[in-house]
């Protein structure tokens, strides 16, 4: 009598196991690729602002312009940063202690609140800062 030594072994993996594994490495690329684009600085750096409409506009001249984006949200952008309300005096002050002649510019979206742009242009000038524009687009 002969005893054989060979098994046959059948290799299978359930399709629910494996369509498991593909969903969840599906989930994770998206997850993963989906923060690298929110928080990519190159698409930082482009922010989008509805500006209001005025019949009488002028191309601003580019030397030492320091800009401050008042979103619809609530937030306020110095130079592209995320700013509060309470850090702007210091980070504006430090700045015009490096650059003497500053022209800050203000881009205000169409529908925030009077009120913020206000307390931006009382911080703004209570530092000293003479050369103010607030952005907008050509009718």
């Amino acid at each position: 009598m002969k005893i054989s030594r060979t098994r046959n072994y059948i290799f299978s993996l359930e399709s629910v196991a494996i369509t498991d594994i593909v969903l969840n490495m599906f989930i994770f690329f998206f997850i993963s690729f989906s923060l690298l684009y929110t928080f990519n600085p190159t698409r930082i750096q482009k922010m989008e602002v509805k500006l209001p409409q005025a019949t009488n506009t002028k191309p601003l001249e580019e030397t030492d312009q320091i800009d401050i984006i008042i979103s619809e949200d609530g937030p306020i952008y110095l130079n592209q940063e995320m700013v509060t309300i309470n850090s702007l005096p210091k980070k504006l002050k430090e700045m015009k202690n490096r650059h003497s002649s500053l022209n800050v510019v203000i881009r205000a979206e169409r529908l925030v609140p009077f009120k913020s742009i206000v307390k931006v242009l009382d911080i703004v000038s209570g530092l000293g800062i003479t050369r103010i524009s607030i952005a907008a687009i050509k009718e």
